[in-house]
């Protein structure tokens, strides 16, 4: 049974998954949404992969550089041991520019003995649709595709080009490298230039870490969170993605396999709302510049969701030479949500818009520009929030007043009214005020269900959802509301099942849900901490953050009962929530101290 043990590098521009034993597994090039080149944790014949493959005599094991997104994979054994160290090359050069060509640098040392190995270099164009041929040079190997000759990708190493394309084994005497490039390379590529580049990444990726909020408790497992967020921010245009992958299931043999190579305004928001509290006030203020390019036109529709180059088409397609991860199909590319109605969203991106406005401002004309996006989205929302949603679960064939999109609602007028207060626009912060009371009087009188003691998942029924306990969390409810209190409770006793919160129980588009979203069970532990069952809710915590898996990493979902990692990964939702959730108990215990001293 696979658990998703992987390991991400990347740099900003694209990412690979390296598997615990060494293996690229995924990896898409030149971009984070380009077609795959490796895809075998799609299908593990088909694929394609780029591996070190070594007797069973040796003990593999995997670890990051600290503070980095650089991954250490060692292998040991009697007749010798090496280390491997994956990264793509990130820093600032002299002229303060960013470096982040599309390209995975493997570095291998030798630690002791005389280690043997096998190099299977498989690579797989366009989503294993088009079959490669090799063409050796004096400086590299060229892999192009059979069906275009333009497709091509360059891999340059110190290893015998024979010995590479046949997977002959060798000995390992000396250190060794290999770059994988999509671009020719116009300098002279060697072990003294991947060192050189191997430094430099580190040290970015130190300072970078170094910069972030620090914590008196889990403080490790927060720097790695706040580095795959990092990670999952695409550079040149500020857009945040879901996640890394494509269509790993959320339940294995079912079809909830969705692409999440996007970016979601809902997600990133969110990863926004976290980094800003992590004093990353760039990556945030690269994401308003992002905001701006999506809605630069007075008449641009708002999605909830785009292209990582704000794209607005993401078509969806299903590929069917794939078997799927542990062969649950379909395998998707796209993701038709793009053209859903979820009214939650604008309340997300006005949350964080409200947070720019309040902690890192830009220069007045940059200002007057995010201000009339907010007048814009004042009126979508205005328009559109007694209206039925697809909900935050995006729902595919149902449509209903949901509980938690009215909420999103109430939102976002609020931080309108607090944005136009902070500029001292008084006449709209007041008609704003007004309206923000009226939605929240709906939600009130619609959405608390005396029934079941609990505000419910839409106001047309008596389902439970776990999305409302975001009530607290957004301000929306005090958490000594009696209301709010019961409704922690109601949604624990009904939800939680073996240590893992469902989203919901009711049948959505492809039945009853089968696992546990990660994301749902760190909202449940903030809303037993808030209420005042803190010991609870550590204690949840505690248990829920062993389902890690061996760096550190975090999927979408996780099944009850082995508590398998599934869904694509890594997951920006379950990783920012585990930052929100263990600064709750790190901060306490800083404050406690405090107030003993």
């Amino acid at each position: 049974m696979e658990n998703l043990n992987y390991g991400v590098i990347g740099n900003c521009r694209s990412a690979a998954l390296v598997s615990k034993e060494g293996s690229l597994d995924w990896f898409c090039f030149p971009d984070f949404d380009s077609p795959s080149i490796f895809s075998r944790i799609l299908d593990k014949e088909k694929g394609g992969h780029f591996s070190f493959v070594v007797s069973d005599d040796y003990t593999i094991t995997q670890k990051y550089v600290d503070h980095t997104n650089i991954l250490i994979t060692t292998y040991k054994s009697d007749e010798g041991s090496f280390l491997v160290f994956d990264y793509m090359p990130h820093f600032t050069t002299t002229e303060n520019k960013s470096y982040l060509p599309p390209e995975i640098h493997r570095y291998m040392r030798v630690i002791s003995g005389k280690p043997k190995l096998r190099i299977e270099y498989k690579p797989r164009m366009n989503y294993a649709r088009e079959e490669v041929e090799h063409l050796k040079f004096e400086e590299y190997i060229k892999t192009i595709s059979k069906k275009d000759e333009d497709d091509k990708i360059y891999l340059y190493t110190s290893v015998d080009f024979d010995t590479v394309l046949n997977s002959e084994e060798f000995v390992l005497e000396e250190s060794q490298f290999f770059l994988l490039s999509y671009n020719q390379k116009l300098v002279t590529v060697d072990l003294e230039g991947i060192h050189l580049n191997y430094e430099r990444t580190k040290v970015y990726w130190m300072n970078w870490s170094s910069r972030s909020r620090q914590f008196e408790e889990y403080n490790e497992l927060i720097i790695r969170s706040t580095l795959v967020l990092k990670l999952m921010a695409y550079q040149y245009s500020g857009a945040m993605l879901a996640a890394l992958t494509t269509s790993l299931p959320e339940s294995i043999g079912e079809v909830r396999n969705w692409d999440y190579r996007f970016c979601w305004v809902r997600d990133a928001s969110m990863t926004i709302d976290t980094l800003f509290y992590l004093k990353h006030k760039n990556t945030a203020q690269r994401f308003i510049g992002f905001v701006k390019s999506i809605l630069k036109e007075r008449d641009d529709s708002f999605q909830i969701m785009y292209g990582i180059r704000g794209e607005k088409e993401l078509t969806e397609e299903v590929l069917p030479h794939l078997s799927g991860y542990e062969n649950s199909a379909p395998v998707r590319i796209g993701n038709a949500a793009y053209t859903q109605k979820q009214n939650d969203s604008i309340g997300y991106l006005l949350d964080v818009i409200y947070q720019y406005y309040y902690y890192a401002p830009g220069t007045l004309d940059e200002v007057e520009e995010i201000w009339e996006i907010v007048k814009k989205l004042v009126r979508m929302v205005l328009r559109d929030w007694r209206k039925p949603d697809q909900s935050i679960w995006e729902f595919r064939t149902i449509s209903s007043h949901f509980v938690f999109s009215k909420v999103m609602s109430w939102v976002a007028i609020d931080r309108a009214a607090k944005i136009a207060s902070l500029l001292q626009k008084d006449k709209y912060a007041n008609a704003w005020e007004g309206a923000a009371d009226e939605i929240k009087e709906d939600i009130i009188t619609h959405g608390w269900k005396e029934e079941i003691q609990s505000f419910s998942q839409a106001y047309d029924n008596l389902d439970f959802d776990s999305s409302v306990l975001l009530m607290q969390t957004y301000g929306f409810i005090e958490a000594t509301d009696e209301r709010y209190i019961k409704t922690v409770k109601a949604i624990k006793e009904n939800l939680l099942h073996n240590g893992l919160m469902y989203r919901y129980k009711s049948a959505d588009d492809f039945g009853e849900p089968t696992s546990a979203f990660t994301i749902c069970t760190f909202w449940l532990i903030e809303a037993l901490f808030v209420i005042g069952e803190k010991e609870e809710a550590r204690q949840i915590f505690d248990d829920l953050i062993k389902n890690a898996n061996h760096v550190g990493l975090f999927s979408e979902d996780l099944d009850f009962e082995t508590k398998r990692r599934l869904g694509n990964f890594p997951q920006a939702y379950s990783h920012l929530a585990l930052i929100n959730t263990a600064a709750l108990f790190a901060e306490e215990k800083t404050v406690s101290q405090f107030i003993r001293a």
